[in-house]
C-alpha cells in the first residue's frame, strides 16, 4: 500500500534567513515536502508554475514589491495552488486586500511554530486559516462602519486599543494597567497614534476617538 502523499510547499520570502528558518521548521514535519524557494515575484511565479505545489507561503512585502501580485496572478489564471500570506504587519487594509483576493491563509511571522504548521495543514485540507487576533480586529473595525480610507485603518490592533482608551479619558497609568503593558510602551503607542492620525496631542486624539466612535 502506498503511503500518504506529502503536501508540496514552496516558500517565497525576500529574506534568506526567514526562508531558511521556515525550511528548517517545515522539514521536521513528515507530511510536508519543501519543493523550492524564491525571493521575489518573478522567482515566485516561476517556482509555482514549474513545481505546481499544493501550497505557496508568500511574504506580503517582497522588498519593494507586494506579494499580493503573486496572489493576483495565481488566482486570475486559476492555477491550482493554495496561498498563505506570512507577514510582520497586522495592518487592517493589507489583510482585507489579501482576503478579497481569495488567499486561503494569513499568518503573522510572530506566530508559534506549531501554529504555522497547523495553518498549513488546515489550508491543505481545503479550509481557510486567518490569524485570530487580526480577524477579531478586522471584524470590530467593520462593525464600526469605518470607511476604508479612514486613517484609523492604519493603526495596529494595540494602537487602536490605546486610541479607544484615550477616548475614554484614561491616563497613561490606567491604559498600562488596562492593556497589561508598561507606561513606556503606552507612550510609544500614543506617539504612533498621533503620527498616523496627524494629530498634535492626546487631547486631539481623545476628541478624534470620541467623534469616530472609537472607545476602549
Amino acid at each position: 500500500m502506498r503511503g500518504k502523499l506529502r503536501m508540496k510547499v514552496v516558500i517565497i520570502d525576500s529574506y534568506y534567513l526567514v526562508r531558511q528558518g521556515l525550511k528548517g521548521l517545515l522539514s521536521e514535519d513528515k507530511d510536508i515536502e519543501i519543493a523550492g524557494e524564491g525571493s521575489n515575484i518573478k522567482e515566485g511565479l516561476k517556482l509555482i508554475l514549474e513545481k505546481r505545489p499544493d501550497i505557496a507561503i508568500v511574504d506580503l512585502k517582497l522588498g519593494q514589491e507586494s506579494g499580493l501580485e503573486i496572489v493576483k496572478e495565481i488566482k486570475n489564471n486559476m492555477i491550482d495552488c493554495k496561498l498563505i500570506i506570512l507577514t510582520t504587519t497586522s495592518d487592517y487594509r493589507d489583510f482585507r486586500a489579501a482576503e478579497q483576493l481569495g488567499v486561503e491563509g494569513y499568518i503573522l511571522k510572530d506566530a508559534l511554530p506549531e501554529e504555522i504548521i497547523y495553518a498549513i495543514k488546515i489550508v491543505n485540507a481545503g479550509r481557510k486559516f486567518y490569524d485570530a487576533n487580526l480577524m477579531a480586529s478586522a471584524m470590530r473595525l467593520d462593525k464600526r462602519g469605518l470607511p476604508s480610507d479612514d486613517p484609523v485603518q492604519n493603526l495596529t490592533e494595540r494602537e487602536f486599543e490605546v486610541l479607544g482608551a484615550l477616548g475614554n479619558g484614561y491616563n497613561n497609568s490606567e491604559i498600562a494597567n488596562k492593556l497589561f503593558i508598561t507606561e513606556y510602551t503606552v507612550k510609544k503607542h500614543i506617539r504612533q497614534v498621533l503620527n498616523k492620525l496627524n494629530l498634535y496631542d492626546r487631547t486631539q486624539a481623545a476628541i478624534y476617538a470620541s467623534n469616530h466612535g472609537v472607545v476602549g
